[in-house]
């Protein structure tokens, strides 16, 4: 799933290419993704970009007083084009193409919003205000706000018995991060998934904070002017505990373990983190729901 580093270049890279371009058709294939209908997806047409600008993981693509506000879930990507088929796209249940955005000029450049897989969850939502969708309108702090200190992190924590992995990914306490920087920030920290946010010590929480800062502003800086083609691939690289399963950990030479869960997993280093112990492994665990 992309997250706030991806989302964030997929957001320049947009606004590089979209700002003060007219908006010349928008058209849905997967009638799925559409989660709005007033106003249409239509409305779009014919307005000019103002901006783009990411809101923790969705994008918001606003053009003269409506937004495009994008989520692309698991398995969702945005592929830029410079000159787009000019036949319709046709649905199909194998098609991934979910929408397809054409831009006035002549060139016929513009990007499609794909889906791979059976299970949908990416969403499209055309609103006058992106706090109209609900995903948007519960978002916490973003962590890479300048005026997100310390305390404002501190106090996020206090006296929440959930357990770090947890409440790293939950976007109304922080905006942005999902399971796989989640990993990267706790490791980072030291710390693990399983401590509880409400015992940690001042030392501690400024670690944690930290890590959250440095891991997330070093991978944006790495996806910086990279096309949207190549983020994927650049994430890929730059972790190194999650998707590392088995692998030796960069910084100890410990081989990296994993944990289960129903409909997702975590990965950890038990040097760096659990004291050299392996954590329980429960595939049906509830724990970080």
């Amino acid at each position: 799933m992309p997250e706030l580093p991806e989302v964030e270049a997929l957001s320049a890279f947009l606004s590089e290419r979209l700002s003060g371009r007219v908006i010349a058709r928008v058209q849905p294939v997967a009638i799925s993704a559409l989660k709005t209908y007033d106003p249409p997806v239509t409305a779009l047409e014919g307005r000019t970009v103002k901006a783009v600008r990411r809101r923790g993981k969705f994008l918001d693509i606003e053009a003269e007083g409506l937004h495009l506000v994008v989520h692309l879930a698991r398995a969702g990507w945005l592929r830029w084009k410079d000159a787009l088929p000019v036949e319709p796209p046709r649905p199909g249940a194998k098609n991934p193409l979910a929408l397809r955005v054409r831009l006035a000029g002549g060139a016929g450049d513009g990007f499609d919003l794909t889906e791979a897989g059976t299970k949908k969850g990416l969403a499209v939502h055309v609103v006058r205000d992106p706090a109209e969708v609900p995903g948007v309108a519960r978002l916490g702090p973003d962590p890479l706000d300048p005026g997100f200190g310390l305390e404002d992190f501190a106090a996020l924590l206090r006296g929440d018995r959930r357990r770090l992995k947890g409440v790293l990914r939950d976007q109304s306490v922080l905006a942005g991060v999902g399971n796989a920087y989640s990993d990267e920030v706790l490791h980072a920290a030291r710390m693990s998934p399983y401590k509880l946010a409400s015992s940690l010590t001042e030392e501690e929480t400024a670690r944690l904070y930290e890590a959250l800062g440095d891991t997330l502003r070093d991978a944006v800086e790495r996806s910086r002017g990279l096309a949207a083609g190549e983020l994927k691939a650049e994430k890929k690289l730059g972790l190194r505990v999650h998707g590392r399963t088995g692998q030796p950990c960069p910084v100890c030479g410990d081989t990296v373990r994993e944990v289960s869960f129903a409909d997702s997993s975590l990965q950890y280093c038990p040097t760096c983190q659990t004291g050299g112990k392996p954590l329980a492994d429960r595939r049906l665990s509830r724990l970080l729901k």
